[in-house]
């Protein structure tokens, strides 16, 4: 049997843990996954793209477990009343291939965008980091200011958005944490004015300029999140240039992340080394850090593997038929016979 987690069951689960608890401790769970990275087969998303948006498969594994998400990225939904992003995922156990998940993922995939991002932050970041700028105030941005507020010591959030409307719903949201201190900016330059740290987590499908050079000041650590598919980018090219430049899997962020922009002998820094302690993270407090974020299969494994765990110890989902039972494992045409018998009794009752 598979176990099977819906929305309700993964707002359940995350109403139980607590939203901030959540995302800090599938931080660490991500790092840990991380820092085991050789113990991985990989490979990048599988992209079908449209004019309108993107439709992905994301695969990874290890000696024990296989998992997969399919995700898509269509920014123009919100006009139709439907998510830009949503997702569902398989965990499933590599001796056998039996799936022992299938969850939900478009809760799960805020939850674990918060989570990588503050993951890169705690190692590349200055330890005084206090205030920081969220430009993008859509469906990602309250998991990525509590992350940051709960986690990181971030006490005051600059917010901008094109929409006043996503602002203002930001705002409404993180009312319920007094403890951080949230201004609405009237521009880009103004949120990121004093900044410690600035995250974009913007949705148009373009190659945007966000963030300009004028703007960057010595020791930021940019958290690029937005740009995420070619053709999407956030930054400026010489942002990146004067920055050291951190990645997930580079031979995927080389063709979806802000370093599209640039020759592939651009050096970037993989972040699996850093969190490993094997190459150096930030060098200086007035170096500027940029983690090109584009989202990468481990860490949705990782999410898989920690919600199948904490609904399990919670009894949260249900056990679906998802594989035919095995009795007799030679004989799958028995299941149509069932059916054909079921379907039989129905139309005579």
């Amino acid at each position: 049997m598979t176990r099977f987690i819906d929305v309700p069951a993964m707002s359940r689960l995350v109403q139980e843990i607590g939203v901030a608890p959540f995302i800090g401790a599938l931080a660490d769970a991500i790092r840990e996954d991380f820092v085991r990275w050789p113990d991985f087969d990989k490979s990048a998303r599988i992209s079908s793209h449209s004019d309108i948006g993107v439709i992905e498969l994301m695969p990874v594994s290890n000696a024990s477990r296989y998992a997969f998400k399919y995700v898509n990225g269509h920014p123009a939904n919100t006009a139709r009343g439907l998510y830009t992003v949503m997702a569902f995922g398989v965990l499933a156990d590599v001796d056998t291939g039996y799936p022992v998940l299938l969850s939900e993922l478009t809760l799960a995939t805020a939850l674990r965008t918060a989570a990588t991002s503050l993951m890169a932050a705690r190692a590349l970041a200055r330890p005084d980091a206090r205030r920081m700028a969220l430009i993008g105030n859509g469906a990602q941005s309250e998991f990525q200011a509590l992350a940051f507020h709960c986690h990181l010591g971030i006490e005051e959030l600059a917010v901008y958005d094109t929409d006043a409307r996503a602002t203002d719903k930001l705002v409404r949201n993180l009312a319920a944490f007094p403890s951080l201190k949230v201004r609405r900016a009237d521009s880009v330059a103004q949120a990121v004015r004093g900044a410690d740290i600035v995250t974009t987590v913007t949705a148009d499908k373009a190659n945007a300029t966000i963030l300009t050079p004028e703007m960057i000041e010595p020791g930021m650590h940019i958290n690029a999140v937005g740009g995420d598919c070619p053709g999407k980018t956030e930054l400026h090219a010489d942002v990146l240039r004067r920055a050291r430049v951190f990645v997930e899997f580079e031979p995927q962020t080389r063709i979806e992340g802000e370093i599209q922009q640039l020759p592939q002998s651009f050096p970037v820094v993989d972040l699996w080394r850093v969190l490993a302690g094997t190459t150096a993270g930030r060098e200086s407090a007035g170096q500027v850090t940029v983690f090109d974020s584009v989202g990468f299969a481990l860490e949705d494994y990782t999410t898989l593997r920690y919600v199948h765990a904490q609904a399990e110890r919670r009894g949260l989902g249900v056990e679906v038929e998802l594989v035919p039972r095995a009795d007799d494992p030679k004989d799958l045409f028995r299941h149509t016979r069932a059916a054909g018998a079921r379907a039989l009794m129905r139309r005579v009752a």
